[in-house]
């Protein structure tokens, strides 16, 4: 059998597998080599004059644009850096909405007269590129024959030096526009939504430090992925072109022994997390953690916690990172949400806080009644903000491999609710009827009524065990948004997360300032707006059981929404509320909202047809076949029985089985058939969201019962004859 040798061979090909030679790991301490390819702040003050830098630092604090003396200047001290460093040519990095990065790679060298070249590189190179836009998903923005796009440089981002091979190339960080100025990327619209929130936090913080001038976001996150060797990979169709095995039956051991979490580390991903990290430490990204994860061949990467921009960048670079080194050990890197069925998937939690400039986590509660009353501020205003617009953060998580994660008994549900502990929902209650009962003008005896100064301190110790089925908790001085899938751009979510929490302070300071106006003093004033936030928001508070049935029931109670797949949660982008929410805070244009819904709905018609196609084409010229040779092998076994004299009822067994496979086969046969008629009716709509609608109510259903058939066959089959590598092997050879 042509398809079960493929699969024998893999597993022969992985048994006489030897490690990989030539992992440069360096001799020295990571101190002594991170950061040692990214022209950071030690860099620049070795190559730039003391006053270009400061023009830097400068635009990196306010955002202002680099006057063009300055930009000739870094060019060509970055262009020094990058050669002495090795570096031939240079690229603008971005983050097109395809969910990649994306790159062009210039030389530096230049021919000159005479047969000579130098190497040049100026100021216009380094601010502005124009690569051709066409190709890239514009969601309608622009015409397929108007090429014309433009990336500019990101400075808040260093500029970095990717080592591949024997190449080394200089890339700089941009952003991506279209010739009109509408984003076509993730970190335009994210800068926009931190330079936001640091205007409206800084407003808010002044309220308990009038020396705060700038708040920054923060962004730590936990990135999980499998690993399975490259052989199996290439003899599963479905997890070369969908990365995901759309078949299998679960193996007799998966997860059940919780034996793989926090166990140890096979030696051969070892390696492979060695080569990786050593580059990534080289750029600068701070990996800190490594363990198993819960599923057999998962695992995780974790940093310390860093500016969003930079640990988006950050995020994207490592999931490049991985994939590449991962082929260099011959094996493979899986970021689908659910590689496998019945085991867990993967996420990418996002650990969000923000930082005033004077060094204050403003999610973490102080020594003093004064700075717990900040803490609260923004506490409450984050859980106001996530109530007010669950379903724009539903959306923002949004993916069709996210839908196979969400709620399936190991990530949080689709249902957004937020965690915060008891010990923090008695405060806000006492907050909220204190403050009601009492009034608001004795704001120092209500403080000294409401205790917490003498509450909040103990919570850390115990009192805010993170519960792992929220999508939304509070860990103590943060908060970890727990639904973002493990192949996502962390951008997404942070970008509405910043706008909604930055559009909620600025209510919020609205309204204190008009109580105060009225005669109210400052600390009463917020107590008060701090308990009506607290009352209209009570509702998405929730710290039980998120996968059972009972906080379904109760959550259409709370009137929480529970959108269970990505079609309809992405239209939560194109809503009144969400277009008035983005226009007001200019974060993003009507038309770049209608654009990235029928991006994402695009990407997601397009992701389940492949998933489709990939159904089909295995079980009619893999599955069936062999279903069918087998079945013939038994018949052949009857009548041979039969000739040496075997009575009828002695073959019963052969029988029955021929009986089920064909039941299988034909039950397949049809299934198949009926999807493709559907998807041939889907591709026949013009509109994007019914056309989505179409593959998640007409199409995908089909998969779960072609993947029932096949997997039953998968159980009766002899083995020697199965053609797909199974999830034993899948999961546990290495």
């Amino acid at each position: 059998m042509i398809g079960a040798s493929l699969r024998f061979g893999a597993l022969e090909t992985i048994i006489d597998r030897q490690g990989v030679n030539g992992i440069k790991i360096p001799d020295a301490k990571i101190s002594e080599y991170f950061g040692t390819n990214v022209f950071n702040d030690a860099a620049m003050r070795e190559y730039l004059a003391e006053d270009v830098y400061e023009g830097v630092i400068e635009s990196i604090d306010t955002g202002q644009k680099i006057d063009r003396d300055i930009a000739d200047q870094v060019s060509s001290s970055m262009k020094a850096w990058a050669l002495n460093k090795g570096a031939t040519h240079y690229t603008h990095w971005f983050q097109p909405l395809t969910g990649a990065t994306a790159e062009k790679h210039d030389s530096f060298f230049t021919p000159t007269s005479g047969g000579r070249a130098i190497e040049n590189f100026n100021g216009n190179e380094l601010v502005q590129q124009e690569p051709d836009a066409s190709s890239f998903p514009s969601g309608g923005l622009r015409s397929t024959f108007e090429a014309r796009g433009y990336t500019a440089w990101d400075p808040s981002s260093p500029a970095f030096i990717m080592e591949i091979g024997a190449g080394k190339t200089l890339c700089i960080p941009t952003i991506f526009v279209s010739y009109t100025g509408e984003a076509l990327d993730y970190k335009a619209p994210l800068l926009k939504s931190l330079h936001l929130l640091d205007q409206t936090a800084v407003e808010v913080a002044r309220y308990f430090d009038k020396n705060v001038k700038k708040v920054r976001a923060t962004l730590g996150w936990e990135q999980e992925y499998f690993i399975v060797d490259e052989a199996l990979y290439f003899s599963r169709p479905d997890l070369l072109m969908t990365g995901r095995t759309l078949f299998g039956s679960p193996p007799a051991k998966g997860q059940q022994l919780e034996d793989h979490y926090f166990g140890s580390i096979p030696e051969r991903v070892y390696a492979f997390m060695l080569d990786y990290e050593t580059e990534a430490l080289k750029l600068g990204i701070p990996l800190s953690t490594r363990h198993n994860e819960v599923a057999p061949s998962q695992f995780e990467a974790a940093p310390y916690f860093e500016e969003a921009n930079l640990s988006v960048d950050h995020n994207q670079l490592v999931m490049d990172l991985m994939d590449r080194v991962a082929k260099r050990h011959k094996l493979r890197l899986l970021l689908h949400e659910k590689p496998y069925a019945k085991i867990n998937g993967s996420g990418k939690h996002n650990n969000w806080s923000i930082m005033t400039d004077t060094g204050k986590n403003l999610l973490s509660p102080g020594s003093t009644p004064k700075t717990n009353l900040q803490f609260l501020t923004f506490f409450v205003n984050t859980i106001k903000a996530v109530h007010d617009y669950s379903e724009l953060l539903r959306a923002s998580i949004a993916s069709s491999g996210n839908d196979f994660r969400l709620g399936a008994n190991e990530a949080p549900p689709a249902i957004i609710s937020v965690y915060i502990g008891k010990v923090l929902e008695d405060i806000l209650h006492e907050l909220e009827t204190r403050v009601t009962k009492k009034g608001f003008t004795e704001e120092e005896k209500i403080i000294l009524k409401l205790d917490i100064h003498s509450k909040i301190p103990d919570l850390f110790l115990d009192n805010t065990d993170r519960n792992r089925t929220s999508p939304f908790a509070f860990t103590g001085n943060k908060f970890e948004l727990r639904a973002v899938g493990s192949s996502a751009n962390c951008s997404s979510a942070m970008i509405v997360l910043n706008t909604i929490v930055a559009n909620q302070l600025k209510i919020f300071k609205e309204e204190v300032d008009e109580l105060i106006k009225k005669g109210a003093k400052k600390d009463g004033a917020i107590l008060k707006v701090l308990s009506e936030c607290i009352k209209s928001s009570k509702s998405i508070l929730f710290g039980g059981d998120n996968y059972s049935d009972d906080w379904v029931k109760e959550a259409k109670k709370r009137g929480l929404e529970n959108i269970k797949d990505s079609p309809r949660a992405l239209d939560a982008y194109i809503t009144k509320k969400t277009k008035d929410l983005f226009r007001r805070t200019e974060i993003f244009t009507e038309r770049e909202l209608h654009a990235r819904h029928n991006i994402r709905l695009d990407n997601y018609i397009k992701k389940l047809e492949i998933e489709a196609g990939m159904i089909s084409e295995i079980a009619t010229t893999q599955i069936i076949p062999v279903a069918l040779k087998y079945q013939n092998e038994l018949i052949s076994n009857v009548n041979g029985l039969k000739t040496v004299g075997i009575k009828a009822n002695d073959t019963k067994f052969q029988k029955d089985l021929i009986k089920k496979i064909n039941n299988h086969v034909a039950q397949i046969d049809q299934q198949v058939k009926k999807m493709n008629k559907e998807v041939d009716n889907a591709n026949k709509i013009t509109d994007h969201r019914a056309c989505a609608i179409a593959y998640c109510d007409k199409i995908k259903p089909y998969y779960d019962s072609i993947r029932t058939e096949i997997d039953a066959l998968e159980l009766v089959i002899d083995d020697s004859y199965w053609p797909l590598p199974k999830y034993r092997e899948l999961l546990f050879v290495r």
